[in-house]
């Protein structure tokens, strides 16, 4: 197996041959386009001159290289992890005119990748639909095993009711992920002893951490910053209750965010946008509260509840917890992936045997 990618952490680890290509990155918004542009056939050099039978790619910048690699006759298959014209419109809502070109440019290329590339993995439901069913299968990002393994044994050694008087929130900090409102709610809880909300991660934009800071709930809030994997992984379980709160935009409304079942995957019961999509995980699972993500008192009452319920409150983290071990997890995910490579394998050499019977 090989991997075209920017920055790799060796030219071979774990059996993988890496191949490195340059970063597209600039403050400059016209020279960045330039730069894609140079990445992406640098990109497709690379791969063209492995010759490889399959290729599988994830950025959207690469579809014109997945292109031109299947006029040369490989099998390429487009891995598309969002709603690239939609998150355009919703990330560049300041600039309107720059949005609408940016979104008709990611879908005029979604439009030539649908006529020309072979199978399309699509990370949810709503992405699906966006491509032809008979070329489409839907592979969501859920949890590994082996990280809900390692959870459980730590959990083990640390019974819920010993765990801090905190929630968490881990990943990506954003006004749309819902900072503003759960530093509001934090205000509104009634004084406890200890209680704290651990927070990982960094803010987006940086100049967005001064504004939270300002705010009155913030002295309730343990700052820790970006951790290591492992690290993260291990501080959920410091906690009685984990907060996903997106804000209801489109890229959000459709998405299946990793942050819910790692908090499941770590038995804690989870504090929830009240999306239709993200309620038929939650209350099936029966692993947390649903609340609208930008009412802070909403949020705030759903905090107090988990933390004056405890025995309830373990109870919805081992359902959580069970339900990655069944059904949201990695490993049954992944046989989807590798049943496509199968299908695709078989089909390339009966292509071939047709192809000998006629010589």
């Amino acid at each position: 197996m090989h991997l075209v990618a920017p920055d790799p952490p060796a030219a071979k680890l774990d059996g993988v041959y890496f191949h490195a290509v340059p970063t597209p990155k600039d403050p400059q918004r016209f020279r960045r386009l330039g730069k894609r542009l140079t990445c992406t056939y640098a990109a497709y050099q690379k791969a063209a001159a492995l010759r490889a039978r399959i290729y599988h790619f994830h950025d959207p910048d690469l579809i014109p290289a997945g292109i031109l690699l299947k006029l040369r006759g490989a099998k390429v298959i487009y891995d598309v992890h969002e709603d690239y014209p939609e998150e355009a419109l919703e990330l560049n809502r300041d600039n309107p005119l720059w949005a609408r070109v940016q979104s008709l440019g990611w879908a005029a290329l979604e439009m030539m990748a649908r006529l020309v590339i072979d199978r399309f993995v699509c990370a949810t439901p709503a992405i699906a639909r966006k491509f032809p069913p008979p070329k489409t299968v839907m592979v969501q990002n859920y949890p590994l095993l082996n990280e809900l393994s390692l959870l459980q044994q730590a959990s083990q050694q640390s019974a819920y009711l010993d765990r801090r008087y905190s929630v968490i929130y881990s990943g990506l900090i954003l006004a749309i992920r819902g900072i503003c409102e759960m530093v509001r709610a934090l205000e509104l809880l009634p004084e406890r002893p200890g209680f704290e909300m651990l927070l990982l991660g960094e803010f987006s934009p940086p100049e967005l951490r001064s504004d939270i800071e300002r705010a009155p709930g913030w002295k309730r809030v343990d700052f820790r910053g970006w951790q290591p994997r492992e690290k993260s992984l291990r501080s959920l379980l410091c906690a009685r209750a984990g907060l996903v709160l997106f804000h209801p935009t489109f890229e959000h409304l459709e998405s299946y965010p990793n942050k819910l079942f790692e908090y499941m995957a770590a038995s804690l019961p989870v504090i929830a946008s009240n999306f239709p999509l993200w309620r038929s995980i939650v209350e099936d699972a029966g692993c947390g509260l649903l609340v609208d993500p930008q009412d802070p008192r909403a949020i705030a009452e759903a905090i107090d509840y988990l933390l004056t319920h405890p025995a309830e409150a373990e109870a919805m983290g081992a359902r959580g917890q069970q339900a990655v071990r069944d059904r949201y997890n990695w490993d049954l995910e992944s046989q989807k992936l590798l049943a496509l490579y199968r299908r695709i394998e078989a089909s390339s050499r009966q292509r071939l045997a047709s192809q000998r019977k006629r010589i």
